[in-house]
């Protein structure tokens, strides 16, 4: 009876102590997220009631939103063509460097933007490997192939990002779908497409879907990849919103493209929640690896390899290609007109480190990536102090309504541009000048990353048995000393990968920095982005250089991420 007294008011306590660990992190979101919001929603405003619902203020609307949605069902297509086959692939074979390919694979879509350019700048640009090698081999004076700038380059660099999410996605949903079933469906005389059509893909429908909204939603808020690859001609929502913002200092203009922009992608992000809650795929006790077996038949031989092949084409090529021509020169070749011999130098990296112009105005590379360095580091800082706070408020709730949960997702819905207009147009006054005060570049890339990082530390937190609590209260720890022993112990591989995807989520974030930082403090994405838009090899070269050390520190992050996931916790998308 006694034990029972002591514990009925305990509840009360805890919700109030829920309540006080939400106030931080709710706080944060109203002042930085919900006040520009409303902002944007003013600038909007403004727009329509200047220019009413005339045939002009339409067509600024709608030749962005048009492509916008046509390159992004385009791409998600050809996403879903490459993916599907892919996924079959993870989740029924086996095969030599498997383990391997998972981790590469993933690597694409932790890429910075400016990352993924300069590799297909590498690879097919008018410099790049494909051209050398055409130019060598036939004696052409120009390269052949002109992919960059175009809308061939966008879907290529698209189907490269999002491959992944349907790899991963389905994937696994097809690697825990009981084989049994369509063994029991052949027995009966089905055809093996027949079983695929009939058992296996009703069962993935959920996770299909889930995957391809997903991939749609990135294609649609896709900035980075349409600024680079396809230049001004091919405008989608994102790209008008920083011309109109920064070049053509149109704001009422580009809030309102902001605002519709907005609707859309939580309209899909909605759509997306509901069908990622479908997502059920039936399993039974079995072995642990049943129904991944390695390729028997002549036929499973050949599809291996072709996807295999396709893959590595696909997804690798551009990685390589960046390291390989950042040590590689072009010099005009002796007594042959427009040839050119490649030669290896390590002068792009050497350049890094020095300002041969002599320019007061010159940001020396390293010094953007010790503030790339620095921001990455207040940005996992934070993502981690607020969403600890948040995960353990959720986690002391029995039930957490549903919009709580939506209204961490928010931020997820709304693109980098968005944000960083956002900041613009709020905090543009003392104390608080977006450009002014470096810290806001952290704070719009907490933003960014602070949904992945609950994502990451709720399963974790929510997978500690209440009695382990429980005994060490009993024991006589104080309730510091039972999250320092118990629970920190537990999660702590989770903090490792919250830590680490926070930290490459700064180190690569271009929308909202653009808007935010100052030109004597660039990050390193806005640092390539410079150079890669300047004329010169020079330019060229130190772009692929700084290219090339990014992409390394991205994959570190994803090796430490892959290797301390917990198992049997979800993706973090």
């Amino acid at each position: 009876m006694s034990t029972g007294a002591a514990v009925l008011p305990a509840r009360p306590a805890r919700g109030w102590a829920a309540l006080g660990l939400w106030l931080l992190p709710l706080l944060f979101l109203l002042i930085f997220y919900f006040t520009p919001l409303f902002s944007i929603l003013r600038l909007a405003g403004e727009a329509l009631l200047r220019e009413g619902p005339s045939p002009r203020l339409w067509g600024h609307l709608e030749r962005p939103l048009v492509f916008t949605l046509w390159q992004a069902g385009l791409s998600t297509l050809l996403t879903l063509l490459v993916g599907l086959p892919g996924a079959y692939l993870f989740g029924r074979f086996t095969f030599p460097g498997k383990g391997l390919l998972r981790v590469l694979t993933t690597l694409p879509f932790i890429l910075p933007t400016v990352v993924v350019a300069a590799g297909f700048n590498a690879l097919i640009g008018p410099r790049g490997w494909l051209n050398i090698l055409l130019m060598q081999g036939l004696g052409l004076s120009e390269p052949p192939i002109r992919l960059m700038h175009s809308l061939g380059a966008i879907l290529l660099a698209h189907v490269f990002y999002n491959t992944t999410i349907v790899l991963r996605v389905v994937g696994s949903a097809w690697a825990q779908l009981d084989p049994r079933l369509e063994q029991a469906a052949r027995v009966l005389g089905a055809s093996p497409w027949r079983a695929l059509w009939e058992i296996t893909l009703p069962l993935l429908r959920p996770s299909i879907l889930a995957a391809a909204l997903l991939v749609f939603l990135f294609d649609f808020t896709s900035f980075g990849v349409i600024l680079l690859l396809g230049g001004p001609r091919f405008a989608t929502l994102e790209v008008e919103i920083y011309l109109q913002a920064l070049q053509m200092l149109n704001l009422p203009l580009a809030g309102l493209l902001s605002i519709l922009q907005l609707g859309c992608t939580l309209v899909f992000l909605g759509l997306y929640q509901r069908i990622a809650a479908q997502v059920n795929v039936p399993i039974s006790p079995r072995v642990q690896g049943e129904g991944l077996h390695p390729p028997r038949t002549p036929a499973e031989r050949a599809f291996v390899g072709v996807m295999l092949t396709m893959l590595i084409v696909l997804l690798l090529l551009p990685m390589a290609a960046l390291p390989l021509r950042s040590v590689v020169r072009l010099e005009a070749a002796r007594g042959e007109r427009g040839a050119v011999t490649p030669g290896l130098t390590l002068d792009y990296y050497r350049e890094l480190f020095i300002n041969r112009r002599g320019s007061y105005f010159y940001v020396p590379p390293i010094q953007a990536a010790r503030n790339s360095l620095l921001y990455a580091g207040a940005t996992m800082s934070l993502a981690l102090s607020l969403g600890g706070l948040t995960t353990a408020a959720m986690t002391r709730l029995r039930r957490p309504p549903r919009w709580l949960d939506l209204l961490l997702m928010l931020p997820l819905g709304t693109s980098a541009v968005t944000l960083g207009l956002g900041f613009i147009v709020v905090f543009n006054r003392p104390p608080l000048i977006a450009r002014d005060f470096p810290l806001m570049i952290p704070i719009a890339h907490t933003l960014v990353a602070l949904p992945f990082v609950v994502r990451t530390l709720q399963p974790a937190l929510a997978t500690i048995p209440a009695n382990l609590r429980q005994a060490a209260a009993v024991l006589g720890a104080s309730p510091w000393r039972v999250w320092w022993e118990v629970d920190f112990p537990i999660v702590l591989r989770a903090v490792i990968v919250a830590a680490v995807f926070a930290f490459t989520t700064s180190l690569g974030e271009f929308g909202a920095t653009m808007f935010l930082v100052r030109p004597e403090y660039p990050t390193v994405p806005v640092a390539i982005y410079r150079f890669i838009s300047q004329p010169g090899a020079l330019n060229y070269g130190q772009a692929l250089a700084m290219s090339t050390i990014l992409m390394g520190l991205c994959g570190l992050g994803v090796a430490v991420i892959e290797r301390l996931r917990l198992p049997g916790l979800p993706q973090t998308w």
